[in-house]
């Protein structure tokens, strides 16, 4: 524990406003809290840490107002040196000297170049939908070692190295500050398809049937992907493509005058038109999975639909279901791409009496056979984010937002970027003590906002004709020119940028305990957290004029190197770095197995303040042949969360006719009943973030196997059907 009051013995008031000189000139607000972890990290007695803790603080203190970090270092050397502490001189000197050595190390591009093909770096499974086998991705790994590299130089030197000690995570390095490219977005694909569009040297017209409108939304996909380095969504995708479906249905009821009764005409047409719309809705399916951006991965995809009334409509929401139940190839595997988005609205499909009731069941039998649909809850979304929209990628939503005419605006919006909080650490080297905890908290978001700021920045620097797709071709929902000032399309809260957090599981932990979630004390320091990070945001947003959210930061790789870094750091805490994983965002802890209810009952309050980014899930057997089950939760959920996923047991072996969950092994996953392992007779399907994932074809990385390996069902077969 931290001794109570060594911080009252100094004049907290001189520190609050003293202010640090960093080698790169940057001036930041001096911690006291800095020199006691380094002090700790160097010298075992606790009396002999006070002593010299006070002295050097003491020291800093009858300094002037600003203070370089050399001359912290001097007079961190001249007092141990003074009071004889020649081994923790020499273990600073080490840290000092190890800090400079992993910087060079870090901006060395020729040194991670030679990581990467000496094939010891993570980074080639960071990702469970790139496969770094094949040429194009390890062209995109062989620029992203270098982007990384050069990347760290050209954001301000507080926030690189505040990257690269495991503080915070700068999300897409690789891409991000070397170029100025966005993270997610939602494309406004009714305005492109309307009005017609251009890829290259291809003026695309408006499409005039619904199996051309999918081509060409396929194509679209491909290139948004290829110029941002974050998901892409389609938002109310029934109804933007009905109006094409309907060119369908005209053309077949024209057909009819010819050749049918007059009493037949009209359902020929319609039965034309629905083996259209599933034509399309199939050959979209195959499209998106069979697709490579230029990164060398399956576009990160997220397909919404669900609010659609009309008979169009209603078909094209069945169609996207039926393809999926159906399965891709002979094998009739379960699809990773596109995630589906089904939307639930009270009056329309929550309930037996309303009129889209059919279709919600559909969904439900879709999501006990291939996970997907993960559900949007209409009315809740609205509460949490202000308007209705499908999210952005796998999780991170826009806020509402009008523009100068007063007319709501979802789709063309984005996200310009994420920077994550490593919660856990703050935990750690506070010690329990919530003082330190929270000054920390201070000094670490404040390293946040102004990473956040420069990717803005950085942002603003693009030339529309950097991304013609985004930006002159409708995208974005504008068609700019060349030399237009893109800014346009951020500021005025257009597009959102995100404060990530991950790990509030560990940081309970390391308070109250590994069982905190049952402590009402415990759960509301942990939702204060959020309301902090909520709270910044806000404030920074009057600053700025930009939109500023909190984001439960998915973490596929994250899980996994900021508990390797701490690991490293701080050695095997029980139930916080001994598992090889943090937990992700918000969540309940895998390895506890509460009811569905009670799970989401406890997650519920976060999102209130984590808007920018949220999901729910729940860990199910085989609902195969209990989807009654699954429609239970989910009806009672709709007063409770905005968005849940269902993780379902829906891995088939090929060899022995298995069905449930395969058992994960050191090396992977295998069958349980026959012990296959091949991944051309075996189908695995994980969620691995927000996004499914399929182990056996592409590994994840360690900590994110570890964690998938720890989760618990949250219902027995027996409890889904009391």
């Amino acid at each position: 524990m931290i001794e109570k009051g060594f911080l009252k013995k100094l004049d907290l008031a001189t520190f609050s406003v003293k202010k640090v000189i960093k080698a790169d000139g940057e001036t930041t607000k001096f911690y006291p809290y800095k020199i006691k972890l380094v002090v700790d990290n160097i010298i075992s007695s606790e009396n002999k840490r006070t002593e010299v803790k006070n002295r050097i603080l003491n020291s800093i203190n009858e300094s002037n107002l600003e203070i370089t970090v050399q001359q912290i270092r001097t007079i961190f050397e001249d007092v141990l040196n003074d009071l004889g502490e020649f081994e923790a001189l020499a273990k600073y000197q080490k840290y000092q000297m190890d800090d400079v050595k992993r910087w060079e190390n870090a901006i060395d591009p020729q040194r991670k170049l030679n990581q990467l093909f000496s094939g010891n770096d993570t980074v080639v499974h960071e990702n469970a939908n790139k496969d770094s086998n094949i040429f194009s991705t390890r062209r995109d790994l062989t620029a992203g070692m270098v982007g990384k590299s050069i990347g760290l130089t050209m954001m301000p030197e507080t926030v690189a190295k505040g990257h690269l000690r495991g503080d915070i995570h700068f999300h897409d390095l690789d891409y991000s500050p070397l170029t100025s490219m966005t993270n997610c977005c939602l494309i406004d694909f009714k305005g492109m398809l309307s009005n017609g569009f251009q890829i290259g040297n291809a003026e695309v017209e408006p499409p005039r049937s619904i199996q051309t409108a999918t081509a060409q939304m396929s194509q679209i996909i491909a290139n948004v992907a290829s110029s941002q380095y974050g998901g892409c969504s389609s938002d109310r995708t029934d109804e933007v493509l009905a109006p094409f479906a309907e060119l369908n249905y005209k053309k077949h009821l024209d057909e009819a005058q010819k050749w049918v009764s007059p009493d037949q005409r009209e359902q020929f047409a319609k039965e034309k038109t629905k083996k259209d719309i599933y034509d399309a809705m199939q050959a979209l399916e195959y499209e998106v999975n069979t697709l490579f951006s230029s990164n060398g991965q399956t576009p990160f995809t997220t397909v919404g639909f669900g609010l659609g009334t009309t008979w169009i409509e209603r078909e094209i929401q069945k169609a996207i279901l039926k393809v999926r139940i159906k399965g891709l190839g002979k094998q009739h595997r379960t699809a990773i791409f596109p995630k589906l988005v089904f939307t639930i609205k009270r009056g329309l499909n929550l309930n037996v009496d309303d009129p889209n009731y059919d279709i919600k069941q559909l969904a439900v039998e879709c999501a006990t056979k291939r996970m997907y649909p993960d559900v949007l809850m209409y009315d809740k979304i609205i509460e949490l984010t202000g308007s209705f929209k499908a999210p952005m990628g796998c999780r991170s939503f826009l806020q509402g937002w009008k523009n100068q005419n007063g007319e709501e605006v979802n789709s063309g919006r984005m996200n310009l970027g994420v920077v994550t909080l490593n919660l856990p650490r703050i935990a750690i080297e506070s010690k329990g003590d919530l003082k330190t905890f929270w000054e920390i908290m201070q000094d670490r978001t404040a390293l946040v906002k102004k990473a956040l700021l420069f990717r803005i920045e950085r942002c603003k620097e693009t030339d529309p004709q950097n991304a013609p797709i985004l930006y002159k071709n409708g995208a974005f929902g504008e068609r700019l020119k060349d030399g237009d000032n893109v800014d346009q399309l951020f500021n005025n809260r257009r597009a959102t940028i995100s404060l990530g957090y991950i790990g509030l599981y560990e940081v309970g932990t390391a308070f109250f305990g590994p069982n905190w979630e049952q402590n009402a004390d415990a759960h509301a320091f942990t939702v204060s957290i959020v309301k902090y990070l909520h709270d910044q945001c806000l404030e920074w947003e009057k600053e700025s004029g930009y939109h500023f959210s909190v984001y439960s930061t998915p973490a596929e790789s994250l899980t996994d190197t900021f508990c390797e870094d701490d690991l490293a750091k701080f050695g095997s805490i029980k139930d916080i770095t001994d598992k090889e994983y943090y937990t992700n965002s918000f969540h309940y802890d895998v390895r506890k197995n509460p009811t569905p209810f009670e799970k989401l009952t406890f997650e519920e309050e976060y999102p209130k303040y984590a808007a920018g980014g949220f999901i729910h899930y729940c860990e199910y057997p085989n609902l195969k042949q209990n989807p009654a089950a699954l429609e239970a939760v989910w009806t009672w959920a709709y007063d409770h969360v905005g968005y849940l996923g269902t993780n379902a047991s829906i891995d088939h072996c090929y060899e022995c006719g298995f069905d449930g969950d395969f058992k994960p092994t050191f090396r992977g996953f295998e069958c349980p009943q026959c012990g296959n392992r091949d991944s051309k007779t075996c189908d695995v399907v994980k969620r691995t973030c927000g996004y499914l994932g399929n182990p056996m074809i592409r590994p994840m990385v360690h900590g994110r196997h570890k964690e998938i390996s720890s989760r618990v069902k949250n219902m027995k077969l027996g409890d889904l059907n009391e």
